[in-house]
């Protein structure tokens, strides 16, 4: 029997939680990350539930008929934006854990006209289910930082891009010793 040290399972539990519950922002969020060109490209259902914590679509340097992963796709907004710029010879992988996300995803990219470009595919990001040196470029928005098991996250991206791949994402840290340990333990803000 093995013992959960970093309670993964406790963890992602408290994200899928926060992440059901998520209701629309009404593009609030995604008007102030993304630019208004970005956004003519997404539908209202991929702009309206993004919770993104900046803009690294505009440093990726996605490529026609690039194999990119959306890790953590949510609402679908940066798989779309990489759809279009993948265009119809590419592929999107949209990589979550909750099925519900996935949909979103898969409704946005056919709104889009993207459904043949975006495929989603359930998985953790921790174990990624595609094959060694598959992708050409990875995202992620705000994602990364939610697990506990960071160093085996890199150590998958590592393992499923091409050489020469790119790994392009906004996320957020925090120095731990500057947080109260109720703060750093708490579902909301774990989730948060």
């Amino acid at each position: 029997m093995s013992t959960d040290l970093l309670h993964s399972e406790d963890r992602k539990s408290m994200v899928r939680e926060a992440y059901q519950a998520v209701v629309s922002t009404h593009g609030t969020v995604a008007c102030k990350l993304y630019s208004e060109e970005q956004l003519t490209l997404v539908p209202p259902s991929a702009r309206d539930i993004a919770l993104g914590v900046g803009n690294h679509m505009k440093y990726a340097d996605i490529r026609p008929g690039d194999v990119v992963l959306d890790i953590g796709c949510g609402g679908g907004i940066d798989s779309v934006l990489a759809a279009h710029a993948t265009g119809p010879e590419g592929t999107v992988y949209a990589l979550d854990f909750l099925p519900e996300m996935l949909e979103r995803t898969a409704t946005a990219a056919d709104e889009a006209g993207l459904g043949q470009v975006v495929r989603p595919i359930e998985g953790e990001m921790e174990a990624i289910p595609l094959p060694d040196r598959s992708v050409d470029v990875i995202v992620s928005n705000g994602v990364i930082n939610l697990s506990p098991r960071k160093a085996r996250v890199f150590a998958e991206c590592a393992r499923v891009l091409r050489p020469g791949g790119r790994f392009c994402v906004s996320d957020i840290t925090i120095v731990e010793e500057q947080l109260p340990p109720e703060v750093l333990v708490h579902p909301a803000a774990w989730a948060g």
